[in-house]
């Protein structure tokens, strides 16, 4: 059918790489492109071009920030920086935010284990979260040690066997004595933090429990 259309195919096939785009969206997404006005076109591929430059992950927690090295939950002065929350993705920790209650720090895995997909420990930002936990280390190895006295590590990992394998991992490794829990049972088994309601994720957030 698009054999005489070499450029359509082209177009197709770099939806087909866009995740979450599903499949039988593609065709009416291209049809969107090629339909629309060219400024129209110009302005969306500008302005993704500009995000890209301009956006970036937080030196501290992996947020995405903008233009700056500290994403606006890490530099403020109104948050508990002795708790930590751990998420898988930006969308977990909007989530969260969303929901409200919450008023500490966060920092972003970037995914969870996964080996059937290849993704190990050196694929997440575990070994960044573990020198935030473990500050107390670089004291005794007279290294300069960081300014937050991190009480807490709430995970909020998914509760999907990556997700709790993961977390299970990185509790393994937190060296120095702190509270360490998880969301509430409240949080259905299987289910994704990015599509449960605010109230569901407030009332895990407040009956969690030692993991």
């Amino acid at each position: 059918m698009f054999a005489q259309l070499p450029v359509l195919q082209k177009l197709i096939r770099q939806l087909q790489r866009v995740p979450y785009l599903a499949s039988k969206n593609v065709y009416k997404v291209a049809a969107y492109f090629l339909t629309s006005d060219d400024k129209v076109i110009e302005q969306l591929c500008q302005t993704i071009l500009e995000a890209k430059r301009a956006i970036q992950c937080c030196s501290v927690c992996h947020n995405w920030t903008e233009n700056t090295a500290l994403c606006s939950i890490c530099s403020s002065d109104k948050r508990d920086k002795s708790v930590i929350c751990v998420v898988e993705t930006w969308l977990d920790l909007f989530a969260v935010e969303k929901a409200g209650g919450y008023n500490g720090v966060y920092h972003v895995l970037g995914g969870v284990l996964c080996p059937l997909d290849g993704i190990g420990p050196d694929n997440l930002n575990i070994e960044t979260l573990l020198q935030r936990v473990n500050k107390s280390n670089a004291v005794e190895n007279n290294v300069e040690s960081n300014k937050e006295d991190i009480k807490e590590v709430i995970f909020a990992t998914n509760p999907t066997p990556e997700g709790e394998a993961t977390a299970n991992l990185i509790s393994s490794k937190i060296k120095v004595p702190l509270h360490v829990s998880k969301l509430a049972s409240g949080v259905p088994t299987g289910s994704s933090l990015e599509y449960m309601d605010r109230v569901t994720i407030y009332k895990a957030l407040l009956g969690r429990r030692p993991f």
